[in-house]
């Protein structure tokens, strides 16, 4: 059973950077890449993550990828796989602003500070799980479906263990989670306030 997860998480990751390479390639050309194209260049890129290439490499490369960043949360790794995907590429920016408010109040008292530890809710509580399903009950009526079956998808990997981890906050939230949040809100607003800058030159008396 432990070969199995450990396989497993190293097609996942293999996948995750093939997703990711595939994705920068694509930013490089001026146009999209057609469906068929994207999926022959994750297999040929997943491959080359998944089997060992020697070269004084006993691991897979995804091994490693694996050993320094360790397992992406599942709602990141499903947000990475769609994109490559779906039509609308960017998920709503109230999910990103949700994501980075629970990363700034989650991650400080994570780490020690204050009397309260929310990542200890992941571990079966209660009122934690009911806050996830309102979670992605808001996200329904916010009409965007996508998230709703990524936060159930999210919820039935950790009740069957696909990661090592047992706590449901790893299979959620993780730091490039929280980064790709937070930086997508700074990007809203440095360009509101280019725009308004620029409206207030070109409208400047004289």
């Amino acid at each position: 059973m432990g070969n199995l997860v450990q396989t497993l998480a190293l097609v996942e990751m293999s996948i995750t950077c093939a997703a990711v390479i595939t994705l920068l390639l694509q930013k490089m050309t001026p146009q999209e890449f057609p469906l068929f194209a994207k999926v022959i260049l994750i297999l040929l890129i997943g491959n080359l993550f998944f089997w060992p290439l020697g070269l004084g490499m006993e691991l897979p490369l995804s091994a490693y990828v694996r050993g320094v960043i360790g397992d992406l949360s599942i709602v990141t790794t499903l947000l990475l796989w769609t994109s490559l995907l779906s039509v609308r590429k960017f998920a709503p920016l109230a999910f990103k602003f949700a994501v980075a408010c629970i990363a700034i109040a989650f991650y400080p008292f994570a780490l020690g500070l204050g009397m309260i530890d929310p990542y200890a809710w992941g571990y079966g509580s209660t009122l934690f799980f009911i806050a996830v399903l309102l979670f992605a009950t808001v996200c329904g009526l916010a009409n965007w479906n996508k998230g709703v079956w990524i936060i159930a998808i999210a919820i039935l990997a950790w009740t069957a263990h696909w990661h090592e981890s047992a706590n449901l906050w790893d299979y959620l939230l993780d730091p490039f989670l929280a980064i790709w949040a937070l930086s997508a809100l700074f990007g809203v607003l440095y360009r509101k306030r280019r725009e308004k800058a620029r409206s207030g030159y070109l409208f400047r008396p004289g």
